[in-house]
């Protein structure tokens, strides 16, 4: 059993996940790269080890049950516990997505991968992370999930286009989070939400203003925290981020 730090990043293979699994491998831990694609998966290990990074390959689709399953019996071998899962996956769904035009098939689609996928890698990996002396789960949302910010001023609304697949799938990713929470009260897992900011990335065809390096800062700080730290939040950079 390895004593090591371990961590998983879903979607790892690009963007913010790759910056994510890139920052908590230069704090020395061992990273594992969870994506479906096999050929970007082992090119992001390779980058990341010929960074000095101890990364690892972890086949994973979100949306599949036995593969979760699969990536879980794979680090319980590779390491036999888990220190922190950061659920990054993430699909917009494309856009436009008007609510009065939207096919509800798009709709299904996105909450597969956005929720449905994070509760079924989450309820995967629990065993290995109740096995951790601080276990921490991050699940990456966004500002557009906040209803707070939805409802705001025309001046101060941040949340991007009218979406109504993506960003709904934040707000119920969030409301999941607070579930997980409270479930999780007295065990000494932390689980958070952060948002990356609007980050250049092909998810929004790379018109974000942000770096992937700057967006991975939030998971970073979430995965990192004391044994004393929060629970049930939602963060950005500049700290808590209204529901």
């Amino acid at each position: 059993m390895s004593e090591r730090t371990i961590a998983l990043v879903t979607g790892a293979n690009k963007g913010i996940g790759y910056e994510i699994a890139a920052g908590l491998g230069a704090l020395g831990w061992s990273v594992g790269v969870g994506a479906r694609d096999d050929q970007r998966r082992n090119a992001a290990v390779e980058k990341l080890r010929a960074a000095g990074v101890d990364a690892f390959g972890v086949p994973l689709d979100v949306t599949d049950d036995a593969s979760a399953t699969a990536a879980a019996r794979l680090i319980e071998e590779q390491a036999g516990h888990l220190d922190v899962l950061v659920n990054n996956a993430a699909i917009t769904g494309g856009m436009p997505q008007e609510p009065s035009r939207v096919d509800p098939a798009t709709i299904r689609t996105v909450v597969e991968t956005n929720v449905i996928g994070v509760i079924r890698v989450t309820n995967a990996m629990l065993p290995l992370l109740r096995r951790s002396a601080s276990p921490r789960i991050v699940n990456m949302s966004s500002s557009v999930g906040s209803l707070t910010r939805q409802s705001g001023t025309a001046a101060g609304q941040t949340t991007g286009p009218v979406a109504v697949a993506y960003a709904p799938s934040k707000t119920f990713l969030n409301a999941v989070t607070l579930q997980y929470a409270r479930e999780l009260s007295g065990t000494n897992i932390l689980i958070n939400a952060g948002c990356p900011g609007y980050v250049a990335t092909d998810l929004n065809g790379f018109r974000g203003v942000r770096t992937p390096e700057q967006g991975a800062g939030i998971a970073i700080k979430l995965a990192t925290l004391p044994d004393d730290g929060p629970t049930g939040k939602f963060f950005e950079d500049a700290g808590v981020l209204p529901w």
